[in-house]
C-alpha cells in the first residue's frame, strides 16, 4: 500500500499535539494528527482539566446556594441537587470544545485520523484503525504528544466503579457517602473538594507529611487549614496498602509511612490520585533505538528533538510539569523549530494552579528552593482579608506572597491562595518572564476595587511596605 505523505505527523491530539498540529500547518506544513479517541482534546479536554473545572464550578455554585447566599440577603429555601443534570451539562461543554477543536483542525487544513499509531522507521508511521485496518503514512517529521495515563498503585486494582481514577471520579452516578482520596495533589484535593460540596465525606490519604509537595510550603500549609475547616480530613504519613472492591463498600489497608502496624478503613468509593506517568506504550520507541529516563519519559534536546532524528516529542512523555499549558507552548515551539524557526520555554516560569475555593497558584522558586540553593531573598505578603474587593464579595481566605533577589529586587517566585489566584499568577509570570523587579509591580497602577490590588501590595511589602496593612 502506497502510504499518505506528509511534512508532519503528529501523535497525539490532547493540548500539545492538536496545537503542535496547528501551529505547524500556520507555517506551511502538511499535517496529519492522529489519536486513538474519536473526539479530540486528549485526557485535558475529555477526562481532565475541563470535566474538573465544570464539575467543580457547578459544585461551588451548590454549596454558596445551599449555605453562603444567606449572608448576602438572598433566601434560599429547597436547594436540591441534581447529580444527572449536573453530569450532561459538564458533558456538553467537553463536547461543545472537543467540537470545536476539530473545527480548529478543518479550519487550518491539518487531516486528523483516528487510531493507533505505531513509529515504524524514520520518517513511516502505521495506523491501525478501531475496525483494524492499518494505514501507512510518510513524512518528514513525527511528533510524539500522547501524553500520560494515571500511576497505578501496588496492592490496589482500579475498577472505575468503586476504585476510580479522575477519570471514574468525573463519572460517578451518586455521591459517595465517604470517599477516599489517596493522594494529595493537585487532582485529588480538586476532585475531593468537588465531592465533599455535593455532599460526601472525603478522607484525603497522602503517603508524605503534607499536601502540594511541589508548592511553597507557608501556602501549603495554609491551604490545608482552610480545607480542614472546609471539612476535609486529612491522613498525612499514611500509605495505602491494600484495596478490596466490595458489593457497596471498599475496604481500605492502612499504615504508617514509616511502617508500623495495619489499620483499616471502609469507605465507599477510592480515588487513587498518586500521580501520572506518560503513555508510550505500542509506539515502537524501543525498537527504534529512542531512550528514555528512569521515569519512562522520553529524552530530548533543547529542540525537543529525540535520540532519533526526525522523531520529536512534547508535552506529558517529557520531563517537566504534567500540565496542559506546558505541552500546549512545547506544541507551539517544536512546530517552529521542525518549520526553521526557534523558540524557547523557561519551565521555571509555568504557572500552577489548584482550581478549588480558594485557589492556589504558583510561578517560579519556593521559598524552600530558594533557601536550599543559598539565594539572598526578601519576602513580601498581603492578606486578601485586608483587600477591598475581597472583602467586598466575602472571600477574604488567604494571602499573595512575593518572593525577590535581596540585591536586584528580581521576583523569583509569586505564590497566591486565594479567590481567582489561577487568574492573577498571570501578572506575576508576565513580569517575571521580562525579568521584572517587585517594584515594577508595586509601581505599576493597579484598578481599584480589585483582587489584583493585593499582589501589588505584597509586591510593596518587599521594600518599603505595603500601604493597606
Amino acid at each position: 500500500m502506497t502510504a499518505t505523505r506528509f511534512d508532519v505527523v503528529v501523535i497525539g491530539a490532547g493540548p500539545g499535539g492538536y496545537v503542535a498540529a496547528i501551529r505547524a500547518a500556520q507555517l506551511g506544513l502538511s499535517v496529519a494528527c492522529i489519536d486513538r479517541r474519536d473526539t479530540l482534546g486528549g485526557t485535558c479536554l475529555n477526562v481532565g482539566c475541563i470535566p474538573s473545572k465544570a464539575l467543580l464550578h457547578s459544585s461551588e455554585l451548590y454549596e454558596e446556594a445551599s449555605h453562603d447566599f444567606a449572608q448576602h440577603g438572598i433566601k434560599v429555601e429547597g436547594v436540591a441537587l441534581d447529580l444527572r443534570k449536573m453530569m450532561a451539562r459538564k458533558d456538553k461543554v467537553v463536547g461543545e470544545l472537543t467540537k470545536g477543536i476539530a473545527f480548529l483542525l478543518r479550519k487550518n487544513k491539518v487531516t486528523f485520523i483516528q487510531g493507533s499509531a505505531r513509529i515504524t522507521g524514520a520518517g513511516a508511521v502505521e495506523v491501525t484503525a478501531p475496525d483494524g485496518k492499518g494505514t501507512p503514512l510518510a513524512c518528514g517529521s513525527v511528533v510524539i504528544a500522547t501524553g500520560s495515563e494515571s500511576t497505578p498503585l501496588p496492592g490496589i486494582e482500579v475498577d472505575e466503579q468503586r476504585i476510580v481514577t479522575s477519570t471514574g471520579a468525573l463519572a460517578l452516578a451518586a455521591v459517595p457517602a465517604h470517599l477516599v482520596v489517596i493522594g494529595a495533589g493537585y487532582i485529588g484535593l480538586e476532585l475531593g473538594t468537588a465531592w465533599r460540596r455535593l455532599g460526601a465525606k472525603v478522607t484525603v490519604v497522602e503517603f508524605l507529611d503534607r499536601i502540594l509537595p511541589t508548592m511553597d510550603g507557608e501556602v501549603a500549609r495554609e491551604f490545608q487549614k482552610i480545607l480542614v475547616r472546609q471539612g476535609i480530613v486529612f491522613r498525612l504519613g499514611t500509605k495505602v496498602t491494600a484495596a478490596k472492591a466490595r458489593k457497596g463498600s471498599v475496604d481500605l489497608t492502612l499504615e504508617a509511612a514509616a511502617g508500623g502496624a495495619a489499620e483499616a478503613l471502609t469507605c465507599d468509593a477510592v480515588l487513587v490520585a498518586v500521580g501520572r506517568r506518560p503513555f508510550t506504550d505500542g509506539l515502537g520507541l524501543e525498537e527504534l533505538g529512542i531512550t528514555r529516563d528512569n521515569r519512562g519519559r522520553v529524552t530530548v534536546n533543547g529542540r525537543f528533538e529525540t535520540s532519533v532524528p526526525g522523531i520529536y516529542a512534547i508535552g506529558d512523555v517529557i520531563a517537566g510539569p504534567m500540565l496542559a499549558h506546558k505541552a500546549s507552548d512545547e506544541g507551539v515551539i517544536v512546530a517552529e523549530v521542525i518549520a526553521g524557526q526557534s523558540g524557547h520555554i523557561d519551565y521555571d516560569l509555568v504557572p500552577g494552579v489548584v482550581y478549588t475555593a480558594p485557589e492556589v497558584a504558583s510561578v517560579g522558586r519556593t521559598e524552600e528552593q530558594l533557601k536550599a540553593d543559598g539565594v539572598p531573598y526578601r519576602v513580601g505578603r498581603f492578606p486578601f482579608a485586608a483587600n477591598a474587593r475581597a472583602k467586598a464579595t466575602g472571600n477574604t481566605d488567604g494571602f499573595v506572597k512575593v518572593l525577590a533577589h535581596a540585591e536586584s529586587n528580581r521576583v523569583l517566585g509569586v505564590h497566591i491562595i486565594g479567590p481567582d489566584a489561577g487568574t492573577l499568577i498571570a501578572e506575576a509570570a508576565l513580569v517575571m518572564e521580562f525579568g521584572g523587579a517587585a517594584e515594577d509591580i508595586a509601581r505599576t497602577s493597579h484598578a481599584h476595587p480589585s483582587l489584583n490590588e493585593a499582589v501589588r501590595e505584597a509586591a510593596l511589602a518587599v521594600g518599603p511596605g505595603a500601604i493597606h496593612i
